[in-house]
This record gives structure tokens, sequence and C-alpha cells, in this order.
């Protein structure tokens, strides 16, 4: 069981982000300057009082960057990382298995904090606050309660709904940081540092061009980059110039607002089911066959932010710029 609900830092995790592509240091990350910048002075003030770091609660859509930088405070604090998912925590006895094995200042990530159940959260109040947890063993008239002392840690959560955190829960936050989508130059930067990384030669036009598409999103613009690599490969010389950049992504389907198929059938659905809106998620989501919690939590993200789409008390709509890119004539009525 401990195996399956916690991962070493050595663990490669190539479900999020390959570790070789990483970065390891505040310095090397790119992007969330004012994040980074008040991270980096937590983390000193800390090390001079020789104090864990304060719980960090880090929040945002999704391929911002979160479990990164979970990875890199536990660098730059010099102590170990153990990692685990809100939805794998299902038992006390889970979360008496995670923490147990936590030594003094280490980082616990956890992802996904907010699909944590409630029994669950009301033990983890007093491992954040007293560093102590306390248990119920046994059952029905035999139950008893012990208490467990644990060693100075850093819980770091990661969420895509704040608002879904219970209050008493994000309270217990003392380091709380908003991630927000990255510009395009960022987004360069990344690509071109990944890109001598995985030793691959690319064009600065071309890695503009992937940023432009890449919908302000880290992990994105990383995936797209190696399968235009793939591109470069076996239909190119295997530089990545931006002519093969153009020819991949249109291959991939990623249009040059970064808007991929679900973007486009979402934005249409509205528009041709729903007269351009307001409608409910709800019914989008049994419309386009996706669940509400992904329309809200990978999709309509960028599409708010783009502006291309709104919501309001009645549901969404699909704004005039979001026709416009769709080529459809706009109409008020």
């Amino acid at each position: 069981m401990e195996e399956n609900i916690i991962r070493n830092v050595e663990i490669e995790d190539d479900g999020i982000l390959d570790n070789t592509i990483r970065p390891s240091v505040l310095e090397e990350y790119i992007g969330q300057q004012d994040v980074k910048e008040n991270i980096k002075i937590f983390i000193e003030a800390a090390k001079l009082r020789k104090e864990s770091l304060d719980h960090v609660l880090l929040y945002g859509p999704p391929g911002l960057g979160k479990t990164t930088l979970a990875y890199i405070i536990a660098n730059e604090m010099g102590t170990n990382i153990k990692t685990a998912s809100g939805p794998s925590i299902e038992k006390s006895g889970d979360l008496a298995a995670i923490l147990s094995t936590l030594e003094a200042g280490d980082v616990l990530f956890i992802d996904e904090i907010h699909r944590i159940p409630k029994f669950i959260e009301e033990i983890l109040y007093p491992a954040m606050e007293d560093f102590s947890l306390d248990i119920i063993i046994g059952g029905e008239g035999s139950s008893r309660s012990i208490k467990i002392d644990l060693p100075p840690f850093t819980l770091v959560g990661a969420t895509t709904r704040a608002g879904d955190l219970t209050s008493p829960l994000r309270d217990r936050f003392g380091i709380i940081a908003k991630l927000q989508f990255y510009t395009e130059d960022e987004l360069r930067q990344i690509i071109l540092r990944t890109a001598r990384v995985l030793d691959t030669e690319i064009e600065d036009d071309a890695a503009i061009e992937l940023a432009r598409r890449s919908r302000g999103t880290p992990r994105i613009a990383n995936r797209l980059l190696k399968r235009v690599r793939d591109f470069a490969l076996v239909e190119g010389n295997g530089i990545i110039d931006k002519e093969i950049t153009n020819h991949a992504l249109d291959r991939l389907k990623v249009d040059k607002f970064g808007l991929d198929d679900v973007d486009r059938e979402l934005l249409l659905t509205i528009i041709k089911k729903f007269n351009g809106g307001p409608v409910g998620v709800e019914a989008i989501s049994s419309s386009i066959g996706e669940e509400v919690a992904t329309i809200e939590d990978v999709y309509e993200p960028y599409l708010l932010q783009r502006g291309l789409l709104k919501r309001t008390n009645r549901g969404r709509v699909v704004t005039e710029l979001g026709y416009q890119v769709l080529g459809i004539k706009y109409s008020k009525n």
C-alpha cells in the first residue's frame, strides 16, 4: 500500500513531465516571476531560522508548473520530497502511512488536494499545525485513539480548483500562490531550453510559432515540441524550422490560436446548438461528451483568458472574438 501512495523524488514521473527536462532550481525556472521571487525569500528565511518551510498551496490551471515548483522547493531546502494525490488517500491509514515516512524538513507534495475526503482532511489539520497525528484504531467496542508525533515537514498542495478547498484547510497554508498562464516569450524560452536538453536543433522563429500555439502552458509547449521533433526527424532533416513546425501542428490539428478539436467543438456546440449561449456547462458536457470537471479545468480557462468565451450568471456565452476565430458571422441577435 505504502509503495502505491508514495513516490520518492528519485523515481521518474513520466505522466506529468519528464524529469530530464524539469528544472531543479529556481534560477532555471522560467516564468511566474512574482511567485518565484517570493518563494525564494521564504526559503532563504526558513533556512536562516533552521526551520522547515511553511506549508505551501499552489493553484491554477493544469500544466503551469505546480509539480515542478514542489520539486524545486524540496531541492532548494536540501530535503527529500514524497508525493501523493488526493484521490489516492482514501483511509486514515493511507495518510498515516505517508506521514510516518517523513523525516525532519521533508516536503510532502499532494496533487489534487481538493479531492481529499473530508474526514481525511480533518486528520490532516493537527499534522499541519502541531506536527502530530491522532488516529483511531480498532473496531467498534475496542477502538482507541493513538497520537503519533511527527517531525516538522512542509506540505505543498496543488490544485486546479482552489474554490473547492474548505476554508479550514486553505487557512492552514502559510504560503498561497496562484500560477498564471505564461507569455509567448516565456514559452519560447522554455521551448528553447527543452530543445537544448533534448539535444534538438530548433530555429527561433519555429520556437516562436510553437509558443504561440501552446495555450500559455509549458506542459503543452513541451508536448508539442516533442511531436514536432518527430515530424522533423521523419519528414525533414532533423532540424525544427518554421515550415516543419507549421506542417506538424496542422497535422496535429492545433490552429494558430492554440485551439484543438475539443476547443473548436465546444465553441461550435454553443453557437450551433444553443445560439451562442448562454448555456450551462452540464448541457455542454452532454453535447460534446466531456466531463464537466475536464471542461472547467482544462478547456475553459484558456478560452476565457483569450476572450473567446465568457461566463455569465445564466451560463457560458461565445464572444464576438470567438465567432471571428471560428470564421462565423457574429450577430447580437
